[in-house]
């Protein structure tokens, strides 16, 4: 094999009852490997060099099928661990909302509303999984038929995403849907990054930039409150390179309900760019692209030590941060934010890209 030629292998992870999960492995020689399970479309875990070509794993995960199962269960500390999260990812205020006059209920678990589809959303089902070897990338597609009436939400849905790596490190993730009857969704992926290595440490020293002028304001419960504001000269203002940290524990109520960042920002028009962190120290740069409308930055603000990672390491409080990429929480119930209604005949799709290389 030359050193160009890309790599996929799928192995058993674990079971599920009578289900197998299997966790795929897709490689570049001299790039970056990422590991994906079928069980809630994981992205377990992504080795990337730094500016000296020693990898590390830069995601947030667990070692183990039963780790993931276990944080699913109801009453635990839900973290979402690079899972593909539907059908509607963030939050539906009280779990309900009005589609075309009928009222529907969907399950609360998140205080009063309704967070990334409930307690038994995407993230918790084994998809069928096929593998793709194509002339520029390697990948795994996974496929998903949710019922009507699954969770709560109207109509059945036929959902695939599909995972796919190329030669310059560069990730894709493409969804697409289709649905018998008009219902809402909302899909993103719920990685966790830590540039700096999974279990180094928390991520207040590393950068980010924000392709977005307006974030959403929240009430005590994180749902949005009136129109999205401006970030000028506040510590929502990401348009250029700062620290996470930096300004995380200033006195801001915003910052105080969230206990750190956890807000959507609406990213800017002219173009797909939403995003670039970055490690100063190992030199890892992440860069985002995406068709969506906006971006949730979620500090980590809720990991504990308890959670132990991949590496064997305990995580605590901003051991990650997450960046996904979704319509804005709440649009079911807000006719003013882009819609999310899907109806028969309609396909969703969208697709989030994520880049690894090194900065000087």
């Amino acid at each position: 094999m030359s050193q160009r030629e890309p790599e996929l292998s799928r192995e058993l992870f674990g079971r599920l009852g009578d289900t197998d999960v299997h966790r795929y492995v897709l490689s570049w020689p001299g790039g970056i490997t990422v590991r994906v399970l079928d069980y809630g479309g994981v992205i377990q875990s992504l080795e990337a060099p730094d500016r000296d070509g020693v990898p590390a794993n830069v995601v947030l995960g667990f070692p183990s099928l039963d780790d993931y199962a276990e944080n699913s269960r109801p009453g635990a500390n839900r973290v979402f661990f690079g899972a593909l999260v539907g059908r509607y990812a963030n939050r539906i205020a009280r779990g309900t909302f009005t589609l075309d006059g009928v009222v529907h209920h969907v399950p609360v678990n998140d205080g009063p509303n309704s967070l990334h589809g409930g307690p038994a959303g995407f993230d918790t089902e084994v998809w069928t999984s096929t593998e793709l070897r194509e002339t520029d990338s390697v990948g795994v597609r996974l496929e998903l038929v949710s019922p009507d009436g699954d969770s709560g939400f109207p109509a059945t849905v036929s959902a695939q995403v599909t995972y796919r790596l190329y030669s310059d490190n560069r990730l894709s993730i493409t969804y697409r849907a289709t649905a018998d009857a008009p219902t809402v969704l909302n899909m993103t992926n719920h990685t966790y990054w830590n540039l700096a290595g999974e279990g180094s440490g928390d991520v207040c020293g590393q950068s980010l930039m924000l392709n977005a002028s307006r974030f959403c304001a929240v009430d005590q419960t994180l749902i949005p409150l009136g129109d999205p504001v401006p970030v000028e000269a506040g510590p929502f203002d990401f348009r250029l390179p700062t620290a996470i940290g930096a300004r995380i524990g200033r006195s801001h109520p915003q910052l105080e309900i969230a206990g750190g960042y956890d807000h959507n920002w609406v990213l800017d028009d002219g173009g797909p760019f939403a995003a670039q962190a970055c490690d100063p120290e190992s030199g890892r740069l992440l860069t985002m692209w995406t068709t969506e409308p906006g971006v949730q930055f979620y500090s980590g603000n809720f990991l504990t030590d308890e959670l132990v990672g991949t590496g064997g390491r305990p995580y605590g409080r901003h051991a990650g941060f997450a960046l996904e990429a979704q319509h804005f929480p709440d649009s079911p119930n807000r006719p003013d934010f882009p819609s999310t209604v899907l109806r028969p005949g309609e396909v969703y799709h969208q697709e989030t890209v994520f880049q690894l290389s090194t900065a000087d």
